[in-house]
């Protein structure tokens, strides 16, 4: 072997490098893994035991009766629904009846389904599905992952995992001494639910890598690509990072594996769709994901790359952070990992990746926003809509540049000022306020500036955002010149109570 195995890594002990394998797991009795193994472990699904009972789904007869699953008087979903009634309707029997059965709730499927569970589908289709995509709308690609949900069981787990999770936060407050505190009875079980609709989820995902053919679905991947955005509401530093290397490993097998396809449910017509869709969240959750990391964290595993740069739909797409910033943002976080790797930083200026950090920088410096914007294929062409698309662009280039001079900094020795960008950046962000839409979307960019983030709790309810500022106040405590003005937090970061996803 050319390095020592993944077993003796994980076990931290020197590996003599035999052929696979080595002694040293022969003498252990373990197995011999050359990499990590990809598996979803069912014990790591959350800290604690699952609270049995309570959340379990179940399938009941027409004529059944069951209670909500907030209590008697539902506050948490009775509130959250009528925030997001659009319609200013009050005579109606429930939820179902506010505003019209969503896009595959009107399934016969959902009868099946106990009353809980079709309360969560509801908060899903209606609350969760918007917060992950840019402008929500009937092409909503989450949202059409419903109907295969209704007889795809890891996948409902999944996507009733994520709805618990967020109407428990809903509760939460984003300045708190204890931040595992649920506030109201309510929220507490809905937390509990959704520790065990997550527990079930990994279990199946777990069987499912297992298994020959259920490891090569569409649809298993759309299970665990749900469990990031979990991890969102979650932390944003817990297992994201081990999801996503399993979803990259899932989809090159997919990719490379013969004969047909094998979605199934009716997802025939939409299957490339969602596949496009997931492979170009991942690009950007790998990209993004890898800047607040400790380097070398994630694999360099590429994915196929199915979709054109300009084919992005805004209807259709997370967070829009253009791809000629996502591929200058991966230049910069290899080199970053290179520095890493070395003994000495201080002579980096000898390192060959400084040139072409400075091409990256002086592109990323070129790159024009609203061109971008105004390329971009979405059903509505307003003015207006392609200028705040533009200051959305333009927050991402200038985070882009603030990462990119950092690294760039540490290559050369240098301390350059980023203050001009700093308040260009807050300028950006202070404009894309007035857009709901585009707000929820620019949480890697704006996570400089501490001033915006409450707000951003407000519209997204996720927990990856309370954790931004706990760090960056860590940071500031570290650093009287606060995060921006050396380079070290570049490779600082990932080292500061786990790796972080703030996107």
């Amino acid at each position: 072997m050319s390095r020592s195995c993944y077993t003796c890594r994980r076990r931290r002990v020197e590996c003599d490098m035999s052929q696979p394998p080595c002694s040293k797991c022969t003498k252990a009795g373990l197995e011999c893994f050359q990499k990590r193994p990809l598996r979803w472990v069912e014990g790591s699904a959350f800290r604690g035991k699952p609270k049995p009972a309570s959340a379990k789904i179940t399938l009941v007869s027409s004529t059944a009766t069951d209670k909500s699953p907030l209590g008697s008087n539902g506050n948490i979903l009775t509130a959250t629904l009528t925030r997001a009634d659009e319609t200013g309707t009050d005579n109606h029997e429930g939820p179902f009846d506010v505003l019209g059965i969503p896009s595959g709730l009107d399934d016969p499927s959902i009868n099946r389904l106990d009353k809980t569970s079709r309360y969560y589908l509801y908060y899903y289709s209606k609350c969760v599905c918007k917060l992950f995509i840019m402008y929500d709308s009937n092409r909503n690609p989450l949202r059409k992952l419903i109907p295969a949900a209704l007889e795809e069981p890891v996948l409902l787990m999944s996507v009733v995992a994520l709805s618990a999770q967020h109407m428990a936060n809903t509760a939460r407050r984003f300045y708190s001494s204890d931040g595992a505190t649920y506030v109201g009875a309510e929220s507490a079980d809905a937390h509990h639910s959704a520790l065990h609709y997550k527990y079930q989820a990994i279990q199946g995902l777990s069987r499912a890598v297992n298994d020959a053919r259920l490891c090569r679905r569409d649809l298993t991947v759309a299970s665990a690509f749900l469990l990031i955005f979990l991890d969102l509401l979650e932390s944003g530093s817990d297992n994201w990072n081990f999801h996503l290397e399993g979803i990259k490993s899932l989809i090159n097998s997919i990719s490379q594996s013969e004969g047909p396809h094998t979605a199934q449910h009716g997802m025939e017509a939409t299957v490339q769709e969602l596949r496009d869709f997931i492979v170009r969240q991942m690009y950007l959750i790998d990209t993004l994901g890898a800047t607040c990391t400790r380097p070398r964290l994630l694999s360099r595993t590429t994915l196929p790359q199915s979709v054109k740069p300009l084919q992005m739909r805004v209807d259709k797409a997370y967070l829009g952070c253009p791809d000629d910033l996502l591929d200058a943002l991966r230049l910069f976080s290899t080199s970053r990992d290179v520095m890493a790797s070395s003994k000495s930083i201080e002579n980096a200026e000898m390192y060959p990746d400084a040139e072409k950090v400075r091409i990256a920088l002086e592109s990323t410096r070129n790159f024009d926003g609203y061109a971008w914007a105004a390329g971009l294929p979405h059903p509505d062409q307003s003015s207006i809509r392609s200028v705040m698309l533009g200051k959305l662009a333009q927050s991402y280039k200038l985070g882009s540049l603030i990462y990119g001079t950092r690294v760039l900094d540490a290559l050369t020795g240098s301390t350059t000022s980023l203050e001009d960008v700093l308040h260009e950046l807050i300028d950006t962000i202070d404009a894309l306020k007035s857009d709901d839409a585009l707000f929820k979307c620019i949480l890697w960019p704006m996570f400089s500036v501490i001033n915006y983030l409450e707000r951003f709790w407000f519209e997204t309810k996720c927990i990856n955002v309370v954790n931004a500022a706990n760090l960056l106040r860590q940071f500031w405590k570290q650093d009287e010149c606060g995060t921006i003005c050396s380079f070290r937090w570049i490779f600082n970061i990932g080292q500061i109570e786990g790796d972080w996803l703030f996107i």
